[in-house]
């Protein structure tokens, strides 16, 4: 897989040039303070390793989804801060709204090997999120122009063909620059890549989640490359109903029970196994707020949903087939919870999967998204070989598509 073999930020000489790092800062900000840092602590291994090597660093990102143009609640400027604490130096912040302007190349230019900048939101530029033939290709050249060389450590904007994440690389390449990933990058690249293309038998992926359409791609994909197939969340009931069972309220797609028939089919005629629930946890209504533990339940045979009830999680006996296929696996990817993890009464499907990958000798990988927050907030998280950092870029990688910000950095040579 030619995503394998990229060139990394230990094969170019960084010293005294001014390395563009392009990095996943889109943390949740509460009153203009960060409530979860892991996505700056997963940016710092290489970060570190520029700073120790002499480059003058110039990070840029994009936070929040900046809908109305720029405003200060999604500055980076928390982030700055919070970096400085980290790194034990500063880290200068650019609060130019136009990113590349005046204040940011003036900065650069003043720059001594070891320092670290700090551009303003990507997105308050207005050409970061166009389409990739219309990405803002002069924002693109105009961050080239603030750099020697680039790298791309923001797995979780990697599937975007964005003017900082691929269109950027055109230009560095253009002056003889290197374009390289990180080691977040790298690392995502190494599990998620050999999960698909070269895993360990048996290889078990669970998918969960509420939409069948949203993973259309990625179970056609998984069916060809895993053992066994575990499907559960929402999008399990569409399933169901193409099995021709009665799902009573539940959540439901109609226009893809045929595909779901296809996918049966599909696991039977390349001899793999797809499970599904055979059980569920089932209320009268969507829990309203989504943490209300008050909600009445109960646990039915899935084939006996009543009309006026929904499935909101898998039941006692689904848990114990699901951890009883992750058991002996020796790779397994999970993306999409069981049920509505957010609320503590209808969570114990997911943590009954959480727990079973926290048992296994498995390689564990957390393909992002809600996943990645079920198993940090169930505290499991370091009990698996790796969470990924982005939930669609993750989904992409399994879908077997090519990722834009990997598929930009050079090959090695």
């Amino acid at each position: 897989m030619a995503a394998l073999n990229k060139k990394t930020v230990d094969d170019f000489n960084a010293a005294g040039r001014r390395v563009l790092v392009r990095c996943d800062f889109n943390v949740p900000l509460k009153d203009g303070k960060i409530t979860d840092e892991t996505r700056i602590v997963a940016a710092l291994p290489t970060i570190q390793k520029l700073i120790d090597k002499g480059a003058k660093v110039i990070l840029c990102s994009h936070l929040g989804k900046v809908k109305n143009g720029p405003n200060e609640g999604e500055s980076l400027a928390p982030v700055a801060a919070r970096l400085s604490k980290k790194l034990g130096k500063e880290v200068k912040f650019i609060p130019d709204y136009n990113v590349t302007g005046k204040a940011a190349t003036e900065a650069v230019a003043a720059m001594k090997p070891g320092d670290v900048i700090l551009l303003q939101n990507t997105r308050f530029r207005g050409k970061e999120e166009t389409k990739p033939e219309e990405a803002g290709e002069q924002f693109a050249k105009e961050l080239a122009d603030l750099a020697d060389d680039y790298v791309c450590d923001a797995f979780g904007s990697a599937h975007r063909a964005h003017a900082s994440v691929s269109v950027v690389t055109k230009y560095i390449r253009a002056k003889g620059g290197t374009c390289a990933v990180g080691y977040l990058m790298q690392k995502e690249i190494k599990f998620l890549g050999n999960a698909v293309e070269n895993p360990v038998r048996p290889f078990v992926a669970i998918l969960g989640g509420a939409k069948v359409a949203d993973k259309l791609n990625v179970i056609s994909n998984l069916l060809e490359k895993c053992d066994t197939l575990i499907i559960g969340g929402g999008m399990a009931y569409t399933f169901v109903k193409a099995q021709g069972h009665e799902i009573g309220q539940s959540l439901c797609d109609d226009t893809k029970l045929e595909y779901c028939g296809e996918m049966l089919k599909k696991a039977k005629d390349l001899g793999k196994t797809i499970l599904l629930p055979v059980d569920a946890v089932i209320t009268d209504h969507f829990p309203d707020p989504i943490d209300d533990a008050s909600i009445a339940t109960e646990v039915v045979d899935i084939d006996k949903i009543p009309a006026d009830k929904m499935g909101m999680d898998i039941g006692p006996k689904t848990r114990a087939l699901y951890a009883d296929a992750v058991k002996n696996a020796k790779t397994v990817v999970w993306n999409g919870p069981m049920g509505v993890f957010e609320n503590p009464v209808l969570a114990a499907g997911t943590k009954a999967v959480a727990q079973a990958l926290a048992e296994t000798d498995a390689t564990t990988i957390i393909g992002g998204g809600d996943s990645a927050a079920a198993v940090n907030q169930l505290g499991y998280a370091d009990k698996m070989s790796h969470i990924s950092t982005g939930g669609g870029a993750s989904l992409e990688f399994l879908e077997g598509k090519q990722l834009p910000g990997v598929y930009a950095a050079d090959d090695k040579d």
